[in-house]
């Protein structure tokens, strides 16, 4: 592994790339890498850059691959300059705007697990359901979960570890960790909000921290909510770049 520096952008955007097209199985390193899942979620639907093609021509594609779906367009450091600007010059409205933070894994300190807090890797369908429904409340999801299920089970790539933080044989939180690239990159670190503000999401990105530490990564990569972002701070995560993310109209 060579990444060294939470600066060293490239890594952690081609991360985010691979883990969400790993949920269509679509090719991530494309100039235009483009996911449907049909779930309807708007980050599991969309464009992922655009670079070296003009813009009308982009949008054109992507509508007719997403067209149907409730999807999304990543605009962030791996774009091609004025994507943004393009995008909303065109009608585009901006729904959300998404810290890109880093550490490096080397200087984490690791802190105590919360009492009771017991953290597995999910393995078997059983479990992914029950991990699934504790994500899914706080990250938007609604409506049948079997399909959210079925796309995790399926997901394009063995290499992703699913920890799930248990208190009372009841999953409680939730966190993704992707070791596809150079870097770790993690997603869907999530707690019901009745075990909050106990540590659990702090115990569970540990954990993440501490395995792509011993996977010989040095740097871990995340995009952070407005909550979420005060707790990767205290860990020791920094802001790098931004993401934007817009919706345009059919």
């Amino acid at each position: 592994m060579t990444t060294q520096s939470i600066h060293d952008l490239e890594p952690q955007l081609a991360a985010n790339r691979r883990y969400w097209c790993g949920w269509a199985g679509a090719p991530s390193d494309t100039d235009l890498p483009t996911y449907r899942t049909d779930i309807q979620h708007v980050l599991l639907n969309g464009v992922l850059r655009t670079r070296n093609q003009p813009l009308d021509a982009a949008i054109a594609g992507a509508k007719q691959h997403l067209t149907g779906s409730r999807w999304g367009w990543w605009v962030g450091a791996d774009s091609d300059e004025g994507t943004a600007e393009g995008l909303i010059a065109r009608g585009a409205e901006q729904i959300g705007d998404m810290p890109v933070m880093a550490v490096d894994v080397t200087t984490v300190a690791q802190t105590e697990a919360p009492a009771g807090l017991e953290i597995r890797t999910v393995v078997d369908r059983a479990e992914m359901q029950e991990y699934v429904e504790a994500y899914a409340g706080p990250l938007g999801f609604s409506g049948d979960l079997g399909v959210v299920v079925d796309r995790e089970l399926d997901f394009a790539f063995l290499d992703v570890v699913r920890l799930a933080g248990i208190v009372d044989g009841k999953t409680v939180g939730t966190c993704t960790l992707s070791l596809g690239t150079d870097v770790g990159a993690l997603y869907c670190v999530a707690t019901d909000p009745g075990f909050r503000r106990r540590g659990i999401a702090t115990a569970l990105t540990q954990e993440a921290l501490r395995i792509t530490r011993g996977s010989g990564r040095r740097i871990a990569t995340l995009q952070a909510s407005k909550e979420g972002e005060r707790v990767y701070r205290k860990i020791g995560f920094e802001t790098v770049t931004r993401y934007r993310l817009f919706r345009l109209s059919e």
